[in-house]
This record gives structure tokens, C-alpha cells and sequence, in this order.
């Protein structure tokens, strides 16, 4: 038997005509740019995550970016984030000229609330959670540092879709909530698609005018903009997906109790949840010592894992320029060591996961 890492052909199979059906509408209709399906998406999204606005973006990158840009982050500012997120969280910091400055995770993988506060300098003007491989931190005490400090709040929700803490769905914590929809996320399109969500209006209407080259009325340029606007196919195909969110959740929750129960090899840690943290697992990541030897050897049973990720931003030789060494932050080079992401799709069948489960405990 093989069994692949991700597969989203599965995911696509499961609401079939659906996703054709919308197609064909967006293509029949003329309209492929800012239109319709756009704005009821947007408007959907909103209603989803809990907040008041969504402006439909080019991709997660993108609404990390134009997030940090519209809320003022800049060249000067310091953006407190955890070192074992993928790059992009921290790209959408330095694009803007401002400084990544690196917390160390917990057990659960996410940023440790209890290291932030040591990191605030005169320079801090913001903190990024990352709600990594779809679960969530503290994020009452994550509120209260930012508030107590008079810091920005911006989540990055790239992996988290549908995720709470104590109930309230992220995305809705922060100044900006920044979703990546690329197609193996839990709610993916069928390309690049991102948004960006939040309580305040006005930042979403200066969103949508800076995602359309600073224009919100055609050829009249209101600011230095860019180009990052989610077209009216992904906007719609996304709009199937955003219906079945709920089911799409439950399955993967299914999925991970699992791996939880059916796992019982001594050499594997198993993911640890937050208590108040209702994940969705977009990851099933366990720690190995010996994580690239399993890794190979579930590769000679057809087995597909993934390391998320093998070199933590601080190490990552685009950002020598930040003067990190190994050895700087200890946590998330052991994790970044040790992390092994177990096969995880929707449309996963009970005997490919048996499958993958008695070779794991083999190992």
C-alpha cells in the first residue's frame, strides 16, 4: 500500500459537482475580477471567523504583508514571533522593513506566552502569533501582553481555519487575522487564495484599496498600492469549501484521535493540546529522535511524511543578515530536529491510516 503525505485530489472528490458546478457558473458569468463572488465570499468569511470585515487577497504571504503594512509596522519596529513558524510569518514582517524578533515555542508547538514579555523593548510594536499546524495558544494571556503593552495583534491563522481558544474562533483575537488558502490547507482553493479578517472596518476598506494598486475607484490611485486580489474562481470554489467547513473539521479531528489512540511506540511524543485549544489539525506532528531514520523507513513502506520545517527562519540563510547562530534558540532547533508530520488528508481511508499506524509502531 502507498499512502501519501497530503492529497487533495480526495478532498476535491468529496464535493465534486459542487466545485464543477461553481466553475462553470464563474465561467459563464464574464466576470472574473472583483465581482460578485468576491464580495459574497468576503462576506461569508466574515461571518465565519466572527470578525466585521474580509478582504479577499493573492495569497497568505500577501496578508501577512499588506497587514503588517496597513497597520503601520515598519522600518524601525520590532514584531515579536515564534522561531519555529515557516518563513512566511516572517517574511510578511521583513517585506515591510521591521524586525523579527524570535520567541521560543512550548510543548504544544506554539509561542510561549510566558517567554514574551522579556522580548519587549521601547522598539516593540507588535506581536505575531502563528496558530501553527492548526491549534492555539494562551491566547487571553497573549491579549493581555498586547494590551497591557500597548502592542498590535496580528495572527497569522494560515493552518487554522475554524480553530478556538475557550470558544472564539482566531482570527478574531487580533488587530488582523491572515489566512492562507493555498489547496492543502483545511479550507484550500485551487491556487493561490489568501485573506485578511478584523473588528475594524477601516482597516479592511484600506486593505481592499492598497490589494488594487491604492485605487478604490478605477485610475484614480488614492496610495502606493500593490496588485493581490483573490479572483472570482478561487473566491468561488472557496465558497463551496467554506460550506462544508464543518464536516471537513470533524474529519480531521476523527483522523487525529486516531493516530492519538492507535499510536504506542515509546519513541514517538505525540502532539500535546493546550487546554481551551480546540484544534483542527491541519498537521499531525509527532517528535522522534531518530525522526530521519522513520522517516526513511516509512518512505520503504510507501509511507510519505513531512518535516515541518527543517531550518527555523533564525538559520535560514536569507536572514544572515539577523546575526543568529545555532544554538540561539534551543527549543526550536530541537523541534525543527525532531518534527515528523504524519500522512493527514481529507478522504484518508481507515485502512491507509491502519496502514500507516501499525508501521509507526513497528518502527
Amino acid at each position: 500500500m502507498e499512502v501519501m503525505a497530503g492529497r487533495m485530489d480526495r478532498g476535491f472528490m468529496q464535493y465534486q459537482k459542487e466545485f464543477e458546478d461553481k466553475a462553470l457558473e464563474v465561467l459563464r458569468s464574464g466576470w472574473y475580477i472583483l465581482g460578485k463572488q468576491l464580495s459574497d465570499f468576503e462576506e461569508q468569511f466574515a461571518e465565519y471567523t466572527h470578525t466585521k470585515a474580509c478582504a479577499g487577497v493573492g495569497n497568505g504571504l500577501d496578508a501577512l504583508m499588506i497587514a503588517c503594512r496597513m497597520l503601520g509596522i515598519g522600518p524601525g519596529d520590532e514584531v515579536i514571533v515564534q522561531g519555529n513558524t515557516y518563513i512566511a510569518s516572517v517574511m510578511g514582517i521583513t517585506m515591510n522593513g521591521a524586525t523579527p524578533v524570535f520567541c521560543e515555542p512550548g510543548e504544544d508547538f506554539q509561542i510561549d506566552p510566558s517567554k514574551v514579555e522579556a522580548l519587549i523593548t521601547p522598539r516593540t510594536k507588535a506581536v505575531m502569533v502563528v496558530h501553527l499546524y492548526g491549534a492555539v495558544t494562551d491566547m487571553d494571556e497573549i491579549c493581555r501582553i498586547c494590551r497591557e503593552h500597548g502592542l498590535l495583534l496580528v495572527e497569522d491563522c494560515a493552518q487554522a481555519h475554524g480553530a478556538t481558544w475557550k470558544g472564539k474562533g482566531i482570527g478574531s483575537f487580533g488587530d488582523a487575522g491572515c489566512f492562507s488558502f493555498y489547496p492543502s490547507k483545511n479550507i484550500g482553493a485551487f491556487g493561490d487564495a489568501g485573506a485578511i479578517v478584523s473588528q475594524d472596518e477601516a482597516l479592511i476598506r484600506k486593505v481592499k484599496i492598497f490589494r488594487n494598486y491604492g485605487s478604490e475607484k478605477r485610475y484614480y490611485n488614492q496610495m502606493e498600492g500593490t496588485n493581490s486580489r483573490l479572483d472570482e474562481m478561487q473566491a468561488g470554489l472557496l465558497q463551496v469549501r467554506l460550506r462544508h467547513a464543518e464536516e471537513i473539521t470533524r474529519e480531521r479531528r476523527a483522523l487525529a484521535s486516531v493516530y492519538t489512540e492507535g499510536i504506542k511506540n515509546p519513541k514517538l511524543l505525540l502532539p500535546k493540546v493546550r487546554e481551551g485549544c480546540d484544534p483542527v489539525w491541519h498537521q499531525y506532528v509527532v517528535r522522534c529522535k531518530e525522526r530521519d531514520a522513520l522517516m526513511e523507513y516509512l518512505k520503504e513502506r510507501g509511507i510519505g511524511s513531512i518535516i515541518h520545517y527543517p531550518i527555523p527562519p533564525h538559520l535560514a540563510e536569507c536572514y544572515e543578515r539577523l546575526g543568529h547562530k545555532r544554538g540561539d534558540y534551543p527549543i526550536t532547533e530541537h523541534y525543527a530536529d525532531t518534527v515528523l508530520s504524519l500522512p493527514m488528508y481529507n478522504g484518508m481511508t481507515p485502512e491507509e491510516q491502519a496502514y500507516v499506524i501499525d508501521a509507526l509502531n513497528r518502527f
